[in-house]
Order: structure tokens, then C-alpha cells, then sequence
């Protein structure tokens, strides 16, 4: 796992995304859909799939929400490994598929 930060928070933000997408596909909306459901721009879900962002708090929950999901189902196979002050890390894991 590579120790910059920002590198960590780029594969939290895919992993992030890849749970949204398959979420929003099993849900059978579009990013048009799931933005209006969540009170979020279309954009914003777009680039939260695409890993180009990483998603605040309040945003997750609304899109938990308009997706009838757990929040935790969007963290899937994200954990953080605690380490002393400087060397803790995200593990990025890949999901198990729920149908």
C-alpha cells in the first residue's frame, strides 16, 4: 500500500465509487436519477463513481438514503489500519457481491 496520503485517498475514492455504480445499477437508476432522489448535482454523482472525488459525510448518507442502502454498503471493502501517528493507512479490499 503506498504511504502518500493522497494516493490512499485516491483508492478509497475508487473503491467509493465502484460501490456507488454497482449500487445505483442495481437500483436501476441513472446518475440523473440517484442525483435528483439525493438532492445532488448529476456531476457530483459522476465524479464520485469515477473516483475523481471522495464523498463528505452528509453526501454519503443522502445517497445511502435515496439508494435504500445501508452506508456501510458503500464503504465496503474500505478499512482503515491503525498504525502509530504516522503510519496508519485505508485498506481498499474488493467487495463481496450482494444480490
Amino acid at each position: 500500500m503506498p504511504r502518500d496520503g493522497r494516493l490512499r485517498s485516491e483508492s478509497v475514492a475508487l473503491q467509493f465509487g465502484r460501490n456507488l455504480r454497482r449500487c445505483r445499477r442495481r437500483a436501476s437508476l441513472s446518475q440523473e436519477e440517484l442525483a435528483a432522489r439525493a438532492s445532488v448535482h448529476r456531476t457530483a454523482v459522476g465524479m464520485l463513481e469515477e473516483g475523481s472525488r471522495l464523498a463528505r459525510v452528509d453526501t454519503m448518507m443522502k445517497l445511502a438514503g435515496a439508494l435504500a442502502v445501508s452506508p456501510l454498503e458503500l464503504l465496503e471493502g474500505i478499512q482503515w489500519a491503525p498504525g502509530n501517528a504516522s503510519e496508519g493507512s485505508f485498506v481498499v479490499k474488493a467487495p463481496t457481491i450482494h444480490h
